[in-house]
C-alpha cells in the first residue's frame, strides 16, 4: 500500500483557459512554477523541468479533461528513488467554470513518504489557490509566499523559510 491524497477547487473560468493555465509554460511559470519557470509545454511522452531544476515526466495529455505526470519522490538519505505519479482532471460545470482535481500517490509508507505527502499536498493546495487567484483576478499568490523563494531557494519539505 502508498500514501496518496486528492486536492480540489472550483475556478471561475472554462476548462479550456484553466488546461492552458497547466500545459502552457509561461502560463504556469506566473503563478506556480515562479522560481526557475517551466521548460516546455506538457505533451505526452516528453520530460519537462519545472523551478529550473525538477524533471516532471509528461504521460498523458487529454485536452480539457486529464493530465498525468511523474516525478521523483522526495526520500530519506540513503533510500532509493522512486516516483510518484499526479493525477489533474479538469471538469467542465454547469455555469460554464472548472472543477480541478490534482491526485498524486505513490510514496512509501514511512517516515520520509508521510512528510514529503503532506508537504506536496500543503504544495497541490497553494497550487489550485495561486491558479484561481491569477486566471480570475490576475494576482500572483505564490510571489512573497514562500521566504526561500525571496531567496532564490525552491521550497520543500525541509525549507519553506
Amino acid at each position: 500500500m502508498s500514501l496518496g491524497f486528492t486536492v480540489s477547487g472550483r475556478i471561475a473560468k472554462p476548462p479550456r483557459d484553466v488546461f492552458d493555465a497547466v500545459v502552457n509554460p509561461t502560463t504556469l511559470s506566473r503563478y506556480f512554477t515562479t522560481l526557475g519557470g517551466a521548460s516546455a509545454p506538457l505533451t505526452a511522452g516528453a520530460v519537462v523541468t519545472w523551478w529550473g531544476l525538477v524533471p516532471v515526466e509528461v504521460d498523458e495529455v487529454v485536452p480539457e479533461q486529464r493530465i498525468v505526470l511523474r516525478w521523483d519522490a522526495e526520500t530519506a538519505d540513503g533510500q532509493p528513488a522512486y516516483k510518484t505519479k499526479i493525477v489533474m482532471g479538469f471538469e467542465a460545470l454547469e455555469d460554464g467554470s472548472t472543477f480541478v482535481t490534482v491526485a498524486e500517490s505513490g510514496w512509501i509508507e514511512d517516515a520520509a513518504g508521510q512528510k514529503a505527502a503532506f508537504a506536496n499536498c500543503e504544495g497541490w493546495s497553494a497550487m489550485l489557490s495561486a491558479m484561481k487567484a491569477w486566471l480570475e483576478h490576475g494576482i500572483n499568490l505564490r510571489e512573497g509566499f514562500y521566504p526561500s523563494e525571496m531567496r532564490g531557494v525552491l521550497p520543500t519539505s525541509t525549507a519553506r523559510r
